[in-house]
């Protein structure tokens, strides 16, 4: 499943192909409660197609309105500002004091939108730079952690996978959890040493490894922008993985398993000179208490709680798995499977 900046980025490139005119669109700064985060883009269509959004649907509503009275005349890039009074906060359903600024770009075969495809479908975290003077645009490699940025002389915005996902068993679970993680921007990897299970294994998009867990994330060099998720419920592999991501900058290390599982799992990974500030970091039961049962609603659970770690967001401690409504059973998000 593409996510929403691909899927706007593969629209603007067929259009093309077919000789339409088209403008990206893409939120470059935000001040109060603004609806999109900068970064987000919207595409447009001189036949009034669009894709992506740039607000609650109100200013949408409006380019719409513009593009149906005056066409796609733009020749070269302009900021165009929302919200700045009231009475335009009010008229476009912006929250109270909130303001974004748009980047209104004219795409042409000059725009790079085929190269950069070509990069994203490698895998690549590429920054792309686009002079708002005369609207060229260059592409170079961009470092996990680069942001959108905005200067007086050129918007350059990052495209591609900034966030990483190495999950541990090819079980149904994992596939649940890979393709909401795909929607979501992830790069997804999924660890299988197991043949028998690689072998009914495949969803687009995923890498499969067959290294053992412990390779695996020595290999991939695990940053602050990667989160390890051990869903075999075998400690024989999980817990290979577990050892060197709980010793890495992953932002999450989560693994499957009831209260109790994950109890004896922590005093097993005690005896690896692990920490107890290391163990800490450990989410297990992994995911949130949302009384899941089936894997889809576990893969929902498990990548709320991600979402919630990599947002820095703090929930109430009846949220986590190991605090669920029956603590001294198998609480949790994922452990609602008796597991």
């Amino acid at each position: 499943m593409d996510s929403i900046d691909l899927e706007v980025l593969k629209c603007c490139a067929q259009w093309l192909a077919e000789g339409r005119r088209c403008e990206l669109l893409t939120v470059v700064r935000t001040w109060g409660s603004s609806p999109r985060p900068p970064g987000a883009m919207l595409a447009m269509c001189d036949d009034g197609r669009m894709v992506g959004s740039v607000s609650g649907g109100c200013i949408e509503d409006d380019l719409i309105a513009r593009l149906r009275e005056n066409g796609l005349t733009r020749l070269l890039p302009e900021l165009v500002r929302y919200g700045v009074s009231a009475e335009q906060a009010h008229r476009f359903g912006l929250p109270c004091g909130g303001t974004l600024e748009l980047l209104i770009e004219p795409l042409s075969a000059a725009s790079g939108i085929g190269d950069l495809l070509q990069a994203l479908g490698r895998h690549e975290l590429v920054a792309r730079r686009l002079c708002l003077a005369d609207g060229a645009v260059t592409l170079a490699p961009a470092v996990p952690g680069q942001q959108l940025q905005l200067t007086p002389e050129a918007l350059c915005s990052v495209h591609g996978p900034r966030w990483r996902l190495l999950i541990i068993g090819a079980g149904q679970l994992s596939r649940f959890v890979a393709q909401i993680a795909l929607s979501m921007d992830y790069q997804v990897i999924v660890c299988e040493p197991r043949e028998e299970y690689r072998a009914a294994w495949h969803l687009d998009g995923v890498r499969l490894s067959s290294e053992m867990p412990d390779d695996a994330v020595l290999a991939l060099r695990i940053d602050s922008r990667c989160a390890v998720l051990a869903l075999t419920h075998d400690p024989r592999l999980d817990d290979l993985a577990l050892i060197e991501a709980l010793k890495s900058e992953a932002f999450y290390v989560g693994a499957l398993g009831s209260r109790a599982n994950n109890a004896r799992r922590r005093e097993r990974l005690a005896l690896f000179d692990l920490g107890a500030e290391q163990l800490a970091r450990l989410h297990g039961p992994v995911g949130l208490y949302i009384g899941s049962k089936t894997p889809a609603e576990i893969a929902v659970s498990i990548l709320a709680e991600m979402t919630a770690v990599k947002n820095e967001v703090a929930l109430p401690e009846l949220a986590w798995g190991g605090s669920g409504r029956n603590a001294g059973e198998n609480a949790g998000g994922a452990s609602a499977c008796a597991i």
